[in-house]
C-alpha cells in the first residue's frame, strides 16, 4: 500500500516573503529595497532563498530586469493578501492589549536627539511610569501597521494618508548658530554678506539658501564642510567648526547654556511638528496616549524661548523678510 506524504508545513522566512512580494509589486529590486529599507543584494538573496526553500525559479533574470513568472504572480498575490490581514491581526491585538502593552513613539532623528531624550523623564511621566516607552529614530512617511508605531512625531513636509491624525504641536523657527568665538568670523554688518565657515547637511541641503531668501541675506562662505545627517552639522556647531542653520527648538539648551549663540536671530519658516497616529487608534477621554502625549509636547514647547534678536555678535539682521516657506525637508 503506497501512503501518500504529510504536506511540508514548513514556512519561509517572513523577511524572504515580503522581498518577494515586494519586488513582483514593484518590478524591480531596487525599488523593493528602498520601501523594504534593504540593501539590493539583501533582497536578492532573500528572493533565491525563497526560490530554494520552494524548490522552483520566481523570476526570469536578465542584466537589466528581473521578470515574475506566472506562478510568482500568483504566489505573489496570495502573500500580499495574507501580509495584510497579518498587519491587521497585530494591529488589533495592540489595540485590545490595553494601557499595559508598550507604548512605540517614532521620532525625527534631531529632534529626539537634541529635544526630546533630554525631556525623557517628563514624558513618562506623561504616559504614565507604569506604562513602557520605546522611541524609533525615523523620519518620512510613517508606515504605522508594518512597523508597529503607536505614535510619530514627523515634520509637515509630506502628504499624509486620509486615515492618519496629526496634529501640530510646534512651528518651526531658524537661524545661523554657531559658537561666540566664530561669531565674530561672519563678515560685516547689515547689508554686507554671512561669511565664514558655513555647516550644511544632505537631509536639509536647502537649508542655509531658504533662511537667506527668507531674511535677505547673501551668503559668501570662507568655506564650506558638508555632513549626512542634520544632528551632525549642529554637533559641529557645538564643537566649533563653523555655523550652522540651526532650528530654535533644537538649539534651545546650547543657547540657554552659552555653548551656541544665535548671531543672526530666528526666522519663521512657515513649516511645524506634528504628533501623528491612525485614526482608528485615537480615543476620547482620559488615559489616551495620543492626547496625553500632545499635551505634554504642547506644554512643553511653551518653555523654549520666544524668537529672539542676535543674542551675540552684534551683527543684526536684515529688514528684508519673506513670507515663503521653505522647501520640504527631512531632518
Amino acid at each position: 500500500m503506497t501512503h501518500a506524504m504529510p504536506p511540508d508545513t514548513r514556512l519561509p522566512p517572513m523577511s524572504a516573503l515580503r522581498a518577494f512580494e515586494a519586488t513582483v509589486r514593484h518590478g524591480s529590486v531596487s525599488r523593493a529595497a528602498r520601501e523594504l529599507h534593504l540593501t539590493d543584494g539583501a533582497v536578492s538573496r532573500a528572493v533565491r532563498e525563497l526560490e530554494g526553500e520552494l524548490g522552483f525559479t520566481l523570476f526570469r533574470r536578465s542584466s537589466r530586469s528581473v521578470v515574475p513568472t506566472p506562478t510568482a504572480q500568483v504566489l505573489a498575490e496570495d502573500v500580499a493578501g495574507a501580509l495584510d490581514r497579518l498587519r491587521t491581526a497585530l494591529d488589533r491585538a495592540r489595540r485590545t492589549a490595553g494601557p499595559g502593552r508598550p507604548l512605540v513613539l517614532s521620532c525625527e532623528p534631531t529632534l529626539l536627539i537634541r529635544w526630546l531624550i533630554p525631556r525623557l523623564a517628563q514624558l513618562q511621566a506623561a504616559v504614565g511610569s507604569e506604562r513602557e516607552l520605546r522611541l524609533v529614530s525615523a523620519g518620512g512617511v510613517v508606515h504605522f501597521e508594518r512597523d508597529g508605531i503607536d505614535l510619530a512625531i514627523r515634520r509637515n513636509d509630506f502628504a499624509l494618508a486620509d486615515d492618519v491624525l496629526a496634529e501640530p504641536f510646534l512651528h518651526e523657527h531658524i537661524g545661523p548658530v554657531c559658537r561666540a568665538d566664530v561669531a565674530t568670523t561672519l563678515g560685516p554688518q547689515q547689508g554686507e554678506p554671512l561669511q565664514g565657515v558655513l555647516l550644511h547637511t544632505a537631509t536639509r541641503p536647502d537649508a542655509w539658501g531658504s533662511w537667506a531668501a527668507l531674511v535677505g541675506m547673501r551668503l559668501q562662505p570662507t568655506r564650506a564642510i558638508r555632513f549626512e545627517h542634520f544632528y551632525q552639522s549642529l554637533q559641529a556647531a557645538v564643537a566649533g567648526a563653523g555655523v550652522a542653520i540651526g532650528p530654535l527648538a533644537l538649539v534651545a539648551d546650547d543657547l540657554a547654556s552659552g555653548v551656541l549663540c544665535a548671531p543672526c536671530g530666528f526666522v519663521a519658516d512657515g513649516s511645524s511638528y506634528q504628533l501623528m497616529a491612525p485614526r482608528a487608534g485615537v480615543q476620547e477621554g482620559p488615559g489616551d496616549a495620543f492626547h496625553a502625549v500632545l499635551a505634554w509636547l504642547r506644554a512643553a514647547c511653551q518653555e523654549l524661548p520666544a524668537t529672539s534678536p542676535p543674542t551675540v555678535g552684534k551683527r543684526p539682521q536684515s529688514p528684508k523678510r519673506s513670507t515663503k516657506a521653505r522647501a520640504p525637508g527631512r531632518i
